[in-house]
């Protein structure tokens, strides 16, 4: 993948640089949002948001689990939890089943399209992770994982849960009453 010219200019020595521009957190900041962003952009051809990708895996690696379940695993508003649960039902990617054990909730699980689906993610989100990485060696990819773990886990993140599942908006959110 080219890089883009925006980024070459900026790693000039005569660029000027801001205070606090190669910090750890800025640094950490800065990525974090353009990898955000690209991400959301290699989903664009398969019809996903991230939020997608992210309870499409988290189905997958939470079988039988019913959507309350796993709204609270990701974070996540319930209200929210149910329409993107929707999105994905209409798309014939994931089905709600009848639970055994509780009548009132549906356990959730990934119909054959749906695994398919989730192939596809992997890949994208292997080819972004090569795209970001690239100037490293597979040695400082390992160590810049081990780094970020320890500074997930001091944080108190949890593993695997990205924490923009809290911050979804509940559906109708930021909605006046004229427009609801």
């Amino acid at each position: 993948m080219a890089k883009r010219e925006s980024s070459k200019v900026a790693a000039e020595p005569s660029a000027p640089q801001m205070r606090g521009a190669q910090s750890p957190g800025f640094l950490l900041a800065q990525l974090g949002a353009h990898a955000a962003a690209r991400f959301a952009e290699r989903l664009e051809p398969l019809g996903l948001t991230p939020a997608h990708a992210g309870l499409l895996r988290s189905i997958a690696s939470s079988t039988g689990a019913s959507q309350q379940q796993i709204a609270v695993a990701l974070g996540a508003f319930p209200s929210r939890m149910v329409g993107l649960v929707d999105e994905l039902q209409r798309r014939k990617l994931v089905e709600r089943q009848e639970n055994p054990q509780d009548r009132r909730s549906h356990a959730l699980a990934l119909t054959a399209e749906g695994r398919r689906v989730l192939d596809a993610i992997g890949r994208v989100a292997r080819e972004h992770q090569d795209g970001l990485l690239g100037a490293l060696s597979p040695a400082e990819r390992e160590t810049l994982s081990q780094l970020l773990l320890r500074v997930a886990d001091d944080q108190g993140l949890t593993r695997g849960v990205h924490p923009g599942f809290a911050r979804l908006p509940s559906p109708g959110a930021g909605k006046s009453k004229r427009t609801q």
